[in-house]
Parts: C-alpha cells; sequence; structure tokens
C-alpha cells in the first residue's frame, strides 16, 4: 500500500513538473503586419517576440496579408483557413491586431459594424476550451497620407473602437501604435513597420506578456 501511494505520488510530481515546464502558446492574429510581409521570416513581429520570450513560450503567427476584421470588407479575417487554425491551436494568449486593411474607404463604409465584428471575434476565441487571454492591439500607426488606401483618419476612428472594447470586456492591450508612433522611418511604405520596426513592437509586445506571465502558467 505504502508503494502504491509512493508511486502515486511519484506520477502526481512528474504531471505536474511537465505541465508547469510546457510553453505558453501564443497566437499572433492579424494582417500582413503580423504576417511580416516584406521581411525574411525571422523578421517578423511574432518571430522576434519568439526570440526575446525564449523556449517558456510558443509563438504561432496566424497572420495573413489583406485581410480585415469586417466581415464585410473585401478580405474578412474570419472567412481565412488561417483564424480556423488559430483557434485550433488552442492559444494560452491570443494577440489581435486588425483594422488596418478596413480603413480602406471601400471597406471603411462598414465602419458602424467594426465594434460588433471585433467584439464577436474576441468572443469566439473566449469560447475555447483553453480559455486564453486576450490581446488587443492598437494598430501601428499610418505615417503621412498612407498608402494602398489605408489612411490615419479612418484608423483613429477604429482605434477608438478598440479602446472602448478593451474597456467593457476588460482585455489586455498591446500599443503597437505608441511604439512606433515617433518612428515613421520605420515604416518606409507607410503602412509596413520594416525589421527594425518590427523589434519595437516584439519589445512591446513581450513587456506586456511577461508582466501577466503567471496568469499563463497552467
Amino acid at each position: 500500500m505504502k508503494l502504491f501511494t509512493l508511486l502515486v505520488t511519484m506520477i502526481s510530481i512528474t504531471t505536474q513538473t511537465v505541465h508547469a515546464q510546457a510553453p505558453i502558446r501564443v497566437a499572433c492574429v492579424g494582417d500582413s503586419i503580423t504576417a511580416g510581409s516584406g521581411l525574411p521570416p525571422q523578421s517578423s513581429y511574432p518571430s522576434q517576440l519568439q526570440a526575446l520570450l525564449g523556449n517558456d513560450w510558443q509563438i504561432e503567427n496566424f497572420g495573413v496579408s489583406g485581410r480585415t476584421l469586417l466581415e464585410k470588407g473585401d478580405f474578412p479575417y474570419r472567412k481565412d483557413e488561417a483564424y480556423q487554425k488559430a483557434l485550433q491551436s488552442q492559444p494560452n494568449v491570443v494577440i489581435i491586431m486588425l483594422g488596418t486593411n478596413d480603413t480602406k474607404p471601400h471597406n471603411w463604409k462598414f465602419a458602424s459594424e467594426f465594434y460588433a465584428n471585433y467584439q464577436s471575434l474576441v468572443e469566439s476565441f473566449e469560447r475555447l476550451p483553453s480559455k486564453p487571454a486576450i490581446f488587443l492591439c492598437r494598430p501601428c500607426p499610418i505615417p503621412g497620407e498612407g498608402n494602398f488606401g489605408i489612411n490615419d483618419r479612418n484608423l483613429q476612428e477604429a482605434i477608438r473602437d478598440i479602446n472602448r472594447l478593451i474597456e467593457t470586456k476588460k482585455l489586455g492591450l498591446i500599443d503597437m501604435h505608441a511604439a512606433l508612433h515617433q518612428h515613421p522611418s520605420l515604416i518606409p511604405d507607410r503602412v509596413h513597420p520594416n525589421a527594425e520596426g518590427a523589434q519595437l513592437m516584439a519589445k512591446t509586445a513581450a513587456t506586456a506578456l511577461l508582466s501577466r506571465k503567471t496568469e499563463f502558467l497552467r
């Protein structure tokens, strides 16, 4: 009986140790800025975030170029296979950065649906069995007049909705806008940060995640 009790105790301790050592799974959801458009794979912000955080974390990049948050936008993120893969990854943490492509005039005509669509996306992750912590990003700034139809005026409206959603649902915030606001030279095409800009983004995300790391250890 004593031997059985000892064996059960050892298995319990081993299980707890393995569980504690399991990496914290982070799903990075977004558009081309998350995907790392125009950058080597190792230079995207999720890749640089992985390098900063190390083996205790597993960062997965589910960014897809051109995608919108708006479900009536030209390329809605939720219609992409990456969205399903992000859900299937059963993350402990989700970082969402969408809204930049939504500012294009032909997408922003549906601006009145932005908040509701974002809330619906967030809640689809909240329903996961993994019960992830969710961080929303204020998107990167758009220097000057922007590019590709993407513009700062509409982005500011999107950020107001993002701020309201963060406050209403008590979500985490990662402020990519503030991180790059004083560094327009790091956004050479006036939309996509270069490798140095992505590094600032990664540092901003790492600071936010590390401040709450103990919450994600399960």
